[in-house]
């Protein structure tokens, strides 16, 4: 290990302290790449001054010839620096979109936190990865949300190097002595994300000049705080307006449900069909939402993601208003009930 102690590994020790309380039980997320080995190290010294209990979970995803070699490399890394335990999991199979492999990967984590008892999995991304995944928000038109990127915390996953650049996680690795893994995938130009590190961010930097990335990272931390409030918001309009009709069903009384301010509206009918187990609705189908509640020609049904569709339900069936019905199996409108 070279000299005198670099602000950035002191940096990320005195995150991980900020981001979990003392005595508390971590699983390391170790690919073997900088980012993931820089937290791994710093876990590491905060286990053995007594402030955590850290192990590591490696996730072998299967889609690279050398991926077992590359997932045992990193576990014996792991183990060298003095985390335990340490597990590697398969993931399931997948067709290697980016979307599959998160999903599978954290199913992955899920089953380690559930294996080893402890309460948090660690994550490295950095200030680097939240700058690509606001432009990556932008890119998609998404809303406030995807604008606030990545949360520190969310549930039992932590990322506390946000504030640090892929520079610095590198610089603790050559301070370390750890060779670090560098992702074959990571320079191929196919996938946006890639596109986006290798190029715009740097003709961006050139263009409006250094401190872009600080710049979009900011921009994340605002939005999210303006989004976290919106979502609160929303979460109480919906626990006031849904009303649970079977196991599978619910249904929110349009003029209510009209009533609710446009900023929180399609938070609300996100939440709702989220709520019934299907993943969120897009913009175009949020849309198709919308319009139901305004009160469109059709009535439905509109099919949504899990096998959950919306319906406009007018006052019959011993109703006495309209409603927004969502449940996972199409309901039969009767003729002219709008």
């Amino acid at each position: 290990m070279g000299g005198h102690l670099p602000a950035a590994l002191a940096a990320a020790r005195n995150a991980i302290r900020s981001a979990v309380p003392r005595g508390a039980s971590v699983l390391v997320a170790c690919s073997g790449g900088a980012d993931s080995l820089a937290l791994a190290t710093s876990a590491a010294f905060l286990a053995r001054k007594g402030y955590l209990d850290a192990g590591a979970v490696i996730v072998d995803h299967g889609l690279q010839e050398q991926s077992a070699a590359t997932a045992a490399r990193a576990a014996a890394q792991c183990r060298t620096l003095g985390l335990d335990p340490v597990i590697i999991e398969r993931a399931g199979e997948c067709s290697g979109t980016e979307a599959e492999a998160r999903f599978e990967r954290y199913l992955a984590f899920e089953r380690a936190l559930e294996a080893t008892g402890a309460g948090h999995v660690l994550l490295g991304h950095t200030l680097d990865d939240q700058a690509e995944q606001v432009l990556l928000g932008l890119a998609r038109g998404s809303g406030t949300r995807s604008l606030a990127g990545m949360p520190a915390v969310r549930g039992p996953y932590v990322r506390p190097l946000l504030g640090l650049r892929r520079a610095d996680t590198e610089a603790i690795c050559h301070h370390e002595s750890l060779e670090y893994w560098q992702d074959p995938t990571n320079a191929e130009r196919l996938a946006l994300r890639n596109r986006i590190r290798l190029d715009l961010l740097p003709a961006m930097d050139a263009m409006l000049g250094p401190g872009l990335a600080s710049a979009l990272a900011r921009t994340a931390d605002l939005a999210g705080t303006d989004a976290d409030y919106l979502d609160g918001l929303a979460a109480a309009e919906l626990a006031k307006l849904a009303v649970q009709t079977g196991p599978d069903a619910l249904e929110l009384e349009l003029p209510a449900l009209r009533a609710v301010p446009e900023a929180l509206l399609g938070r609300v009918l996100r939440m709702a069909v989220a709520s019934l187990g299907a993943g969120a609705p897009g913009f175009e189908r949020l849309l198709a939402l919308r319009l139901l509640v305004a009160g469109s020609d059709s009535a439905g049904p509109i099919q949504l993601a899990g096998h959950v569709t919306a319906t406009r339900l007018g006052a019959a069936r011993g109703r006495k208003i309209t409603v927004l019905h969502l449940g996972r199996t199409p309901i039969k409108t009767p003729s002219g009930e709008n």
